[in-house]
Parts: structure tokens; C-alpha cells; sequence
């Protein structure tokens, strides 16, 4: 089988835990797409925070794609064209904002190069802001500094008040949003419907590329649809149990060049 496409996670899949690519990892995926084969980036980042690595592989070059917000967007980043985006329905801000003050916690979202919040000194903040190497823009009106429509918010804080307010939210927004954590402390609030194999298979209507011509790297829970979606499915050594049965192969973890060891397997050999 010749591939086509390459989707790869980004934290736990492509970077190490500097949230750095490898050389190893960045020649092998720059050769690649000298080869031909397409790269696809999929993550639930901001589409800010996945740039410089899309840059730093030379995508534009090649005729990549970025998948940000688990799925939210996608951008052919040749053409800098936005080939799909969903967002959230705008009388639902308002709600997550009160939620989140409800409970004490800190709600953010995003425009642009900017993290917006009213509390820039959240350290769950400025984890964000660390991982997408965005700069944090703090007001003291949040409902009204913000742009709209926005693809995605973010409360984030201690676990243990998360987790009711999770319960809460699924139960009174269900059919509207999804919501869910993304790490213990992250409480993501996109779309409903967003799914990164549901956004592969509208990039694959733009490409006309086949289902059995991807191949699919991931570690974590919002990986799993697209590994199972794809032709060849890819777990890292270090991905959740439930990615590692879904999977067709395990390759090495993130720390251990995991995505160059899979395309010498696989690519190379073709």
C-alpha cells in the first residue's frame, strides 16, 4: 500500500516532553514529503500553537494541513486556505463564563497570537499559554473583550472541581457542545461534533485521498477515532491503553523518535 497522508498528535506524539520535534523525527517526516507523502498536524491546540512546527517541517513547502481544536479547523498550510471550521453557538459563552465562576475556576479562550482570561496568573493559565507559546492577554471583561464566534473555550483548575462541573455541563448542554478533559486539570468546551476522523474524512472529500492511503499517530483518548479511521492506525509506546488495542501497531514512545521508527516501518519500505 502507498500512503498518501500522515496524521499525526502532536503532545505525547510528535514532541518529546520539551514539546520539541527530534532531529531524527524532523528528517524523517521532511523526507517524507520529499517523497510525496502529504503530513496532516491534528491536535487540539489553537491553530496558533501548531504553526511553528507545521513551519519548522516545512509544510507550506509540501502542501500540509493543520487540524486544530481536535477537528475544529482545517487549513490547507500551502494556501493558508481555511477548508473547514465549526464553532461554538454564541449564546452558550455566556453560560460556560458563569459556570466557571460558579465553581471558582478559570475560564479562557482564544484570538489570534492571544490567550484570553480574565486571570493571567492562573497557572493552568500559563501551562496553556507555555504549550502553544502564546502570549496571555488578560480582562477584566471577558464576555465582552472576546470575538466571536470562538472555536473553542477552556476551563481549567483543580481536578477535584472540575469533575462535578463536567458532570454539570454534559448534562445541561448535551446535543449542543462536547464536553470533556483533555487533561486532569483542562476541561475543553468545542462543538458538538468535533472529532478528528469526522474533519479526516472532510479532508479527505477536498484530496480525494482513500481512507486505506492514511496513516494515523496518537496517544490519547481523542486520538482513538482516527486510528481507527485510518488505513494504518500508529499507538506510541507511551499512548493510553485503549489507543494501544485499537491500533494496528505500536511504535516507540515520544521520547524515543516513536514517529521516525513508524515511517522507516512503513514509508520506507515502499
Amino acid at each position: 500500500m502507498k500512503y498518501k497522508l500522515i496524521v499525526l498528535d502532536l503532545d505525547g506524539t510528535l514532541t518529546n516532553s520539551k514539546k520539541e520535534i527530534t532531529l531524527r523525527n524532523k528528517e524523517a517526516l521532511i523526507r517524507v514529503q520529499e517523497q510525496g507523502v502529504r503530513l496532516v498536524l491534528a491536535s487540539g491546540r489553537p491553530t496558533y500553537g501548531i504553526v511553528p512546527l507545521a513551519n519548522e517541517l516545512r509544510m507550506n513547502e509540501f502542501g500540509g494541513f493543520i487540524l486544530s481544536y481536535n477537528g475544529g479547523e482545517i487549513i490547507n498550510w500551502e494556501t493558508n486556505e481555511m477548508i473547514y471550521e465549526n464553532v461554538l453557538p454564541n449564546d452558550i459563552i455566556p453560560r460556560l463564563y458563569e459556570a466557571a465562576r460558579t465553581y471558582h475556576l478559570t475560564i479562557l479562550t482564544y484570538d489570534g497570537a492571544e490567550i484570553v482570561t480574565e486571570n493571567s496568573h492562573d497557572p493552568y493559565v500559563e501551562k496553556e499559554a507555555f504549550l502553544n507559546k502564546m502570549a496571555i492577554r488578560e480582562t477584566n471583561d471577558f464576555l465582552t473583550d472576546i470575538t466571536l464566534p470562538v472555536a473553542k473555550c477552556l476551563i481549567v483548575g483543580d481536578p477535584d472541581r472540575l469533575i462535578p462541573l463536567e458532570s454539570e455541563l454534559c448534562l445541561q448542554l448535551q446535543g449542543r457542545i462536547n464536553v470533556f478533559r483533555s487533561e486532569p486539570y483542562f476541561l475543553e468546551l468545542v462543538p458538538q461534533g468535533i472529532d478528528k476522523a469526522l474533519s479526516l474524512g472532510v479532508l479527505l472529500e477536498e484530496t480525494g485521498v482513500k481512507r486505506e492511503e492514511i496513516i494515523a499517530m496518537g496517544d490519547g483518548y481523542n486520538d482513538l477515532s482516527m486510528i481507527k479511521f485510518a488505513g494504518l492506525g500508529i499507538a506510541m509506546g507511551n499512548a493510553q491503553e485503549p489507543v494501544k488495542k485499537a491500533a494496528d501497531y505500536i511504535t516507540l514512545s515520544n521520547e524515543e523518535d516513536g514517529v521516525a521508527e513508524a515511517i522507516e516501518k512503513f514509508i520506507y519500505q515502499q
